[in-house]
């Protein structure tokens, strides 16, 4: 509810209308701070109290009073690097903003940028978009108005009030536009992420790595300072220009899992995780063409197939919808359905078959059967269908048939008993002929 109430009162103090304001215009951002607490208890360890708290991301220049005073003010300044043209286009709604502090793990350095203190003080601040097209995570740097050694660790970290201004600018940000990525097999994917830092990194290090099932495998490595590059997939001539993204080579199962984009310049360290899930749709088919004709009371094996599709979860269910539509009534579900095992081939997909037997009665002719699958890989449900058209059982149709086959079968027994006589007393004759 708050964070619906900082929205309207960003979007009254930039005097714009709800759903048309883009975020690079926006002079304030609201943001949830996630602040945290240290406490030891008495064994010596250190239990974290975490507390969210109401802020906001001014974007302006130094001295700028608070667009909102009730909040807490994180007043960005002007940098090289601005998160804001990262991502042009978007509407303010559309954001979801985080503000963490950032524990340098004890590592106390000036940074290399302009106007950087000894004793400055950090925060990451994580800003999402709804629909999960980009994650950007952009590094604050805060120079306290009364330097205190050590305030950067965790432990001597100062209490923010409710209503403090605290003046930033951006050091560093890391970007992703993929955080999640469907991908068939066979396919070539890339996986983004930019960086971007506010001076010529002589440290900067890039790297990738893969978590799958437990395990942790490095893909790529690069670092400025050392000059060592292991593995493939980034080109060094892209790093050069802030982009580290990862070109996996052709896709196959192994290749899911959660992959992280690591960037690091001391002391600052950021990373994305991107989660990679390979998907293969099902290619369905019937045994039948789209039209069934059967006599009255007569049978016929129906079967429906899924094949070549991952992961293995798939649904397949049979309907009968009544000749006509059945007057707004739904589809029948079929209850007589068999199913085989799941088929495991070769390149990791799977298979499946949905059958039963088709009785054929005049009053379902017309009637239309379709066979509906589920797959995570479809928004919709694959439907393949026939119709059944069925034929009155003609009984003296039937009884003639016998008749005259039964006939024909006579007459060719009778000659039968006719010419055997003859060709035995032929052959007689021709033993009997002198040589």
């Amino acid at each position: 509810m708050s964070l619906n109430i900082n929205i309207l009162i960003c979007l009254f103090l930039c005097g714009e209308v709800p759903g048309i304001q883009s975020f690079e215009q926006v002079p304030w951002l609201p943001c949830q701070l996630v602040d945290e607490s240290v406490t030891f208890n008495d064994e010596g360890h250190a239990e974290t109290e975490y507390q969210h708290r109401d802020a906001g991301l001014q974007f302006g220049h130094p001295g700028d009073s608070a667009l909102n005073p009730n909040k807490i003010t994180f007043l960005v300044t002007g940098s090289k690097v601005d998160m804001r043209k990262y991502i042009e286009g978007v509407m303010a709604h559309q954001l979801r903003c985080e503000i963490r502090r950032y524990n340098t793990e004890g590592l106390q350095m000036r940074w290399p940028g302009l106007g950087a203190q000894e004793h400055d003080i950090w925060f990451t601040c994580t800003i999402r978009h709804t629909d999960g097209v980009f994650i950007i995570t952009s590094f604050l740097r805060h120079t306290p108005a009364t330097p205190t050694p050590g305030q950067a660790h965790y432990r001597n970290w100062a209490a923010i009030a409710d209503r403090a201004a605290l003046t930033t600018s951006t050091v560093m940000l890391v970007l992703t536009r993929s955080p999640s990525v469907r991908v068939g097999l066979v396919k070539q994917q890339s996986l983004h992420c930019q960086f971007d830092v506010d001076h010529k990194a002589a440290d900067l290090t890039v790297e990738w790595r893969l978590q799958r099932h437990g395990e942790r495998t490095t893909l790529f490595s690069h670092s400025s300072h050392s000059g060592q590059t292991k593995g493939s997939g980034v080109p060094l001539n892209a790093i050069g220009r802030g982009n580290a993204s990862l070109t996996l080579p052709l896709t196959k199962q192994s290749s899911e899992g959660t992959y992280v984009c690591l960037v690091s310049v001391p002391p600052l360290f950021g990373s994305h995780d991107i989660t990679l899930h390979i998907m293969e749709p099902p290619r369905v088919s019937l045994n039948v063409d789209s039209t069934i004709f059967l006599v009255d009371r007569g049978e016929q094996k129906v079967v429906c197939e899924a094949e070549g599709y991952y992961p293995l979860d798939v649904e397949m269910e049979w309907f009968r919808e009544p000749s006509g539509g059945g007057g707004g009534l739904l589809p029948e579900k079929l209850d007589t359905v068999l199913y085989s095992s799941h088929r495991h081939h070769q390149d990791g997909t799977y298979s499946l078959s949905a059958f039963f037997l088709l009785h054929a009665f005049l009053h379902n002719s017309g009637s239309k059967y379709f066979c509906r699958v589920s797959h995570s890989s479809q928004r919709m449900p694959i439907r393949k269908s026939f119709t059944l058209i069925v034929t009155e059982y003609d009984s003296w149709n039937t009884a003639l048939w016998l008749f005259f086959g039964f006939g024909a079968i006579l007459v060719m027994v009778a000659i039968l008993f006719v010419m055997l006589p003859r060709l035995s007393s032929a052959r007689k004759a021709n033993q009997r002929k002198p040589y």
